[in-house]
């Protein structure tokens, strides 16, 4: 079971992955993607929603409930539209460190607002962890960013750590999987109008990546929300900081993109947190 977030990264590493191939050969704009994506997603949770048949009230969508789960939908539509707009233009590599770079107040929320998430040795090791992500990524004094990724930047230090503290509270009442089909089924609904016009011209070769991709995304949400619910957000979060870093040496494989020895040893030492941390969950 500790496995989960594990399993979580791996599957979002290889759908990021995938997600820089259909943006750099595809001639895939940031609004097709974001307009095919969301229905894929749904889908694929609705089919697991059949076959699992999870509880689900539309009274979570009233009250407090309710309040929350529209905050989720706001920065999900945020986040995936500045992050593949960035993705575009900018590095593979470059953008899943800046991806990570909101984990530190993630961290921080949580651990304030959520007393069964006080655990000071896994604070510790996340926020170390999550200061090496951060390090491998500062080249010549300075902390090295592509001017068109400054707004995804900056929405990663202010609404989009939101994420992470809000599922949680929201899987008190919701079950992972039908958190997800509400969540990315509203969504559809608001991009598919946007973007339909833009979807339609999407190839045959282009689609089917698109359907791998989001597969993969939809089941590493799933399962992140699994993991929310039996570690807590801190943990999760420690073991899905290795997110960034599979995608780094996939991009080094795939891409060809630069080697650079910091991530290298970032990644050393962040595996050793991890494994320390199972001593202390």
């Amino acid at each position: 079971m500790f496995l989960l977030p594990l399993l979580s990264a791996l599957l979002q590493a290889s759908s990021s992955t995938i997600d820089k191939v259909i943006l750099r050969t595809r001639r895939v704009t940031f609004q097709m993607y974001a307009g095919a994506s969301f229905p894929l997603i749904f889908l694929v949770t609705l089919i697991l929603f059949l076959i699992f048949r999870p509880p689900f009230s539309f009274t979570l969508f009233t009250g407090a409930t309710g309040l929350l789960f529209a905050i989720t939908v706001f920065i999900t539509i945020g986040n995936n539209l500045i992050f593949y707009r960035a993705l575009k233009t900018d590095a593979l590599g470059e953008m899943q460190m800046l991806n990570l770079v909101h984990t530190i107040p993630v961290i921080v929320l949580t651990s304030l607002f959520f007393a069964d998430e006080r655990n000071g040795y896994i604070i510790a090791f996340a926020l170390i962890a999550t200061i090496l992500i951060i390090w491998s990524h500062w080249e010549h004094h300075h902390f090295k960013i592509a001017k068109k990724s400054l707004l995804f930047l900056l929405w990663s230090v202010t609404f989009a750590p939101l994420m992470a503290p809000i599922a949680k509270m929201l899987l008190f009442s919701w079950h992972p999987i039908s958190l997800e089909l509400a969540r990315t089924g509203v969504v559809a609904l608001l991009l598919w109008p946007l973007f339909v016009e833009q979807v339609k011209k999407t190839s045959p070769k282009t689609f089917t990546l698109l359907v791998t991709t989001n597969t993969l995304s939809a089941l590493a949400w799933i399962l992140l929300y699994f993991s929310y619910q039996y570690f807590g957000v801190v943990y999760s979060t420690l073991l899905f900081l290795l997110h960034p870093l599979f995608v780094y040496f996939a991009s080094l494989a795939f891409l060809k993109e630069k080697f650079h020895w910091k991530k290298l040893t970032a990644f050393i030492i962040i595996l050793c947190s991890i494994a320390a941390a199972q001593f202390f969950i």
